[in-house]
């Protein structure tokens, strides 16, 4: 299976509709002279989707051995408009994810 195919594959999982590739777009995520992030993000079309006309996609190495890829999807829906604005939109679920939660 390509990584293309494979992406669609969770596209069609988590979003319940079929999509057909459109680019890939290098990003680069800087956050106080660091990279964070860096890699490509493909732009897919999704058909027949009620409210969403696009979806951005990839997958990142992971340390878990029994996992050891994580596929990325973020929708199209404002404010994330772009490759970029996924990508930081990503970062920053993840980021909130790792927080201490009260109890």
């Amino acid at each position: 299976m390509s990584y293309i195919s494979e992406l669609q594959d969770v596209i069609r999982r988590l979003h319940g509709a079929e999509s057909k590739h459109v680019q890939s777009v290098p990003v680069k995520e800087m956050f106080q002279g660091k990279t964070v992030w860096e890699g490509i993000v493909e732009v897919f079309e999704l058909v027949d989707h009620p409210k969403v006309p696009r979806v951005y996609a990839w997958s990142q190495d992971t340390d878990d051995p029994k996992k050891p890829k994580r596929h990325v999807t973020v929708l199209h829906i404002a404010p994330i408009l772009s490759a970029e604005a996924a990508v930081k939109a990503a970062i920053v679920q993840e980021f909130r994810s790792l927080e201490p939660t009260e109890n």
